[in-house]
């Protein structure tokens, strides 16, 4: 499947095969991600620090969707 055909396809897939389409290529890239020049040094720190975080406590992250919902009802 070419570059194009996959771009294509995107916006036929749920936000959640989108998200793990996102993290998949985040894994394959590493850190490198965080160091294309839009980070400064304390963000990268901070965001290092907060998956190191996760990485120790997942039982204290919730799903994508519930942030979604809990966000939503703060808005209204």
């Amino acid at each position: 499947m070419s570059k194009t055909q996959i771009l294509e396809r995107l916006p036929e897939l749920t936000r959640e095969e989108r998200r793990e389409i996102v993290t998949q290529v985040y894994e394959l890239d590493g850190d490198e991600w965080l160091d294309e020049g839009a980070l400064t040094t304390e963000e990268k720190a901070l965001l290092e620090a907060r998956v190191a975080e996760d990485a120790r406590h997942p039982e204290a992250a919730i799903p994508w969707s519930e942030f979604c919902q809990r966000l939503d009802a703060r808005r209204d």
